[in-house]
């Protein structure tokens, strides 16, 4: 008569798919009792140890693996909290200015020098040649009409011609710069722009370095942390979008088509860019 299988055994085999811990137990305590009554099943045993302590392993294993999936999920979203705090500072740093510094009105748009009477309004790029040649012919005239209060000067530097440069966005930077210099150094804002258009970089070229705007101030303090730090480039451009787009307040112009353009109340002068007797006599409301 063939001996009987061993309960546990079977339970062991049974276990061993679905509770491994238990398929461990009852596989060890078959065996323990087939060897002392000669039961058969010790195959039965065997397997469910193997399925048992194989479930065993996999468990473990996918417990590690949990557990460095878990850490690694922490430091990237500590990562990428870190990044968008990172990201949100930089864009809080670098947000538009607003309100008065110095010369610099940057709700309105514009650098403001003088308080006469009459509003002239002149339209500038740092790299338009045409501009140089009117800023050589009539910045001395301009200047001398803010200095004894016949008009309120307001420029507007534009960006338009960045792609001239080589890729290094002279127009943004060194409208930038006048910026700087009119916020920080208001007394000086004229001279700066004087400047820029003395050591007018040509069209095509990389323009003048950082460091070379910097050297052009004349002011008591340094432009230097506000020129390297492209404090008001995000400013410059977007004046520039809403120069070229329109509308332009006060104007009888819709929007700016090219420069220099100079308006003089709202009206655009038309006279020649070179004849600073002709500018004047216009700007002074004064006929032939």
């Amino acid at each position: 008569m063939a001996p009987r299988t061993n309960t546990l055994a079977i339970v062991a085999l049974v276990t061993g798919f679905c509770c491994n811990i238990a398929a461990v137990i009852t596989g060890h305590i078959a065996l323990s009792q087939i060897r002392r009554t000669g039961e058969a099943g010790k195959g039965f045993a065997i397997a469910g140890l193997v399925l048992g302590y194989a479930s065993i392993g996999l468990t473990a294993i996918m417990l590690v693996v949990m557990v460095f999936f878990t850490a690694a999920m922490g430091a990237f979203v500590a990562a990428a909290v870190g990044a968008t705090s990172s990201a949100t500072s930089s864009e809080s740093s670098s947000a538009e200015p607003t309100g008065q510094t110095g010369a610099a009105y940057f709700d309105d748009g514009y650098l403001l020098v003088g308080t006469g009477s009459t509003v002239v309004d002149l339209y500038i790029d740092p790299m338009c040649p045409f501009c140089g040649q009117f800023d050589i012919a009539n910045g001395d005239t301009l200047a001398a009409l803010v200095d004894d209060g016949s008009i309120t000067m307001r420029l507007h530097p534009l960006t338009f011609l960045d792609h001239t440069s080589q890729g290094t966005e002279y127009s943004t930077r060194a409208s930038a710069a006048l910026t700087c210099e009119a916020a920080i150094n208001p007394e000086s804002t004229l001279d700066y722009l004087a400047a820029l258009f003395a050591n007018q970089p040509a069209e095509g070229t990389t323009g003048l370095s950082d460091d070379e705007l910097v050297a052009l101030s004349g002011g008591s303090s340094s432009i230097a942390d506000c020129v390297t730090g492209e404090q008001y480039h995000a400013w410059s451009q977007q004046n520039t979008d809403a120069a070229l787009a329109g509308p332009i307040p006060g104007a009888e112009i819709a929007s700016i088509q090219g420069t220099p353009t100079v308006l003089i109340d709202g009206s655009q002068y038309d006279g020649p860019i070179d004849d600073p007797q002709a500018l004047a006599d216009a700007i002074l409301g004064v006929t032939s």
